[in-house]
């Protein structure tokens, strides 16, 4: 029995439920200090001074950081990361000062009594696509051309059948996981050691270098356990070197820094709200001859951060007429960053519910409408798909969910309705990730400095380099969280497994080649992933096909979910029992988008009025009736050599649209604005 396909039970589970996995803010420490942050109360403007006084005479504070005498950076060409080295005010929320205490108490309180004068300038923080500034960026997230264009979309327009031109938005949305965004920092001999809660060791430890001039080896980055993320803690943050400041400020003691709920919201980035302009042109049998979609969104005015969203709508759809575009507002807001999925998760949201409303205008099903549109190469490249199951998807999530016959109904005062969308995201890995293969003892670790964020990879990574060694799953442990290991990329883009699997098993094989099957103790050999020449002859992504049951009462709007079920085309199943709990996971995360999430922000006074998980509602359990995650079976050999493709963020992709479209299908009522609330079906009545 092979390891790969097997679904053990997680390794780093028993830790985590019994309390005993120490989070970066846990970590045993001698003596340690307290870091909070001071914040700025305005959107804009100068800091004029500091009243420190108050602070500095509470008992237990060791140290007040003001950007009147904060250490100065090396290197501050990443304005999020230049911490105090400015008196400007770019964003209400961005760190002007910070307390350093015995207690995290003593810490906020006195962060608190900080007073801070400023010379307050006007602001601008209103997202509009009316805009007259708004602009081109060179590129969008992470590399791709802003805009893109194939044909003559208008004439297309203008000489189809059946149109559809609608405007659909989605909103700002924090990432908000359960762990906050935690650091402890050390110096000790010049030398800098971060517990940090990050999806990257290896990625924070070049950051944090380059911003205080250090050589990589002399900052070490430890993070064994991460309590979330879904993409905000990808990248490094103000707050990281806050803590590293904070500790340089009090020698030979290690300083902990744990953001609160309400600090997040400022400080640990965020989804762009998207303005999206649809437009589809097609037949009377349903092939679509335009695609066009025209996105506008925010960065902050001092980073530039450009969500993907119009790329999936690049290649999603057979249409020899494409076009997509997408537009920046520079504003006076904190910088926007990941969140699960960007790009695919907004950008599928227009597109899937525009393809709804075409069905409906050619009174044709939904899903015929995507299998006739089906293409044979990706419409973007030329190239063949390394694999495409959509269609299967499609066809099985219909005869799983009981798609047919499809008609809309009242129960007791409940409108019952179905819907459907379509899903995809990119299937790669990435090009830097080395691993070493240790015998020691009679037992065999697979080392990788990789993440675990909670997708299983203490677990997986163990699989992998049991199947690619010959030896059982028990025989062989994981050691990864810690730059002290061979470096590997970020845990993002679902890309982990794939990339640091690509590794693990090439350091296998070295290890076999170097030791036959009679290793000794100490025997080591060491793998690195290699180029994928088949990344540029193949279109590499993952399908999925969501289904939804809405409900939807007739007399107060309350709308409830109790179905939703997907079937996905993700690649070799390395373990059925993880990958499971990423698909639901990320439905239900897509079912709380088209719910639930908001964060509602004031331009008047430039931050998220809704900033704690009281007001920024969340799916809870009472949301998550019956939500199941299907596969097909699919090997694909030209990813990686598992044969496995990224599972982590594909399940948010396309649910939103599926239940904006089953409201619609029970109500008759099309909601383009997320989130899908109440009172935006009852002011239809």
């Amino acid at each position: 029995m092979t390891a790969i396909g097997s679904a053990p039970v997680r390794r780093d589970a028993a830790g985590k439920v019994t309390g005993t996995a120490p989070y970066a803010y846990e970590v045993s420490a001698t003596a340690p200090a307290y870091c909070h942050p001071v914040q700025a109360s305005v959107a804009r403007g100068r800091i004029t001074g500091f009243d420190t006084a108050a602070a500095e005479s509470l008992d237990g504070v060791i140290s007040v950081l003001t950007t009147e005498q904060a250490e100065r950076l090396a290197d501050t060409e990443d304005a999020e990361l230049a911490v105090l080295q400015s008196d400007d005010v770019s964003f209400r929320g961005e760190i002007v000062g910070a307390v350093v205490a015995e207690t995290s108490e003593i810490a906020r309180e006195a962060a608190a009594l900080v007073r801070v004068a400023y010379d307050q300038a006007p602001h601008d923080a209103e997202l509009s696509a009316e805009r007259d500034d708004l602009y081109r960026p060179e590129k969008v997230n992470p590399d791709f051309p802003a805009d893109s264009a194939e044909g003559d979309v208008e004439a297309a327009l203008a000489a189809a059948d059946v149109t559809v031109e609608q405007t659909y938005t989605t909103a700002m949305y924090h990432n908000n996981p359960l762990e906050p965004h935690a650091t402890t920092a050390r110096w000790e001999d010049g030398s800098l050691t971060l517990w940090d809660s990050t999806q990257g060791v290896h990625p924070l430890r070049a950051s944090v270098a380059k911003v205080f001039g250090l050589p990589h080896e002399r900052v070490r980055v430890i993070c064994p356990y991460v309590g979330g993320g879904f993409g905000s803690k990808g990248t490094a943050h103000a707050h990281v070197v806050l803590a590293a400041l904070a500790a340089r400020a009090v020698p030979g003691r290690p300083v902990k820094l744990a953001l609160t709920r309400q600090q997040m919201f400022s400080l640990a980035g965020y989804r762009t709200p998207t303005i999206q302009r649809m437009r589809l042109g097609a037949d009377h049998d349903g092939r679509l001859s335009a695609i066009s979609l025209d996105v506008v969104e925010q960065t902050s005015r001092i980073k530039e951060f450009a969500e993907q969203t119009g790329v999936p709508a690049r290649m999603m759809y057979a249409a020899p007429n494409r076009r997509t575009t997408h537009r920046l507002a520079a504003l006076d807001v904190p910088v926007p960053s990941w969140m699960r999925a960007p790009g695919e998760c907004p950008g599928m949201f227009g597109p899937e519910v525009a393809m709804d409303e075409l069905a409906e205008a050619l009174g044709m099903d939904p899903i015929e409408l995507r299998i006739r549109n089906e293409p044979e190469v990706d419409p973007e490249t030329g190239n063949p798909y390394s694999t495409r199951n959509l269609v299967a998807c499609l066809r099985r999530g219909a005869e799983l969910f009981g798609w047919a016959p499809r008609a809309a109904r009242e129960e007791a005062g409940w409108l019952v309705g179905t819907g459907v969308a379509a899903s995809t995201y990119p299937a790669r890995r990435q090009a830097e990730s080395t691993a070493m293969i240790r015998f020691e003892r009679g037992r065999y670790f697979a080392e990788i400095g990789s993440a675990d964020l909670g997708t299983g990879a203490w677990t997986v990574l163990a699989q992998i380099a049991a199947d690619a060694l010959g030896v059982p799953f028990d025989q062989v442990e994981a050691r990864i969280g810690d730059t002290a290991y061979p470096i590997a990329s970020v845990a993002g883009g679902s890309t982990g497994t794939s990339t640091w699997g690509s590794a693990i098993v090439e350091a296998a094989r070295a290890f076999r080649d170097k030791f036959g099957d009679g290793p000794s103790d100490g025997d080591a050999a060491e793998g690195s992933v290699q180029p994928n020449a088949d990344a540029e002859r193949f279109a590499m992504h993952s399908f999925g096909a969501q289904f939804a049951e809405v409900r939807v009462h007739a007399d107060t709007g309350e709308i409830r979910v109790p179905r939703l079920l997907g079937v996905f085309a993700v690649g070799r199943i390395i373990n059925p029992r993880t990958a499971a709990s990423q698909l639901i996971g990320g439905m239900t995360m897509g079912l709380s988008m088209a719910l639930h999430e908001n964060s509602v922000f004031d331009p008047r006074f430039g931050h998220v009025v809704n900033h704690d998980l009281a007001e920024y509602h969340i799916a809870a359990n009472a949301d998550v009736r019956d939500v199941q995650a299907h596969w097909i079976d699919e090997y694909d050999e030209h990813v990686n050599p598992m044969g496995s493709k990224g599972i982590g963020e594909i399940g948010i992709v396309g649910t939103a649209a599926t239940i904006v479209n089953a409201v619609r299908h029970a109500t008759g009522i099309r909601v383009r604005d997320l989130p899908v609330t109440p009172d935006k079906l009852l002011n239809h009545r």
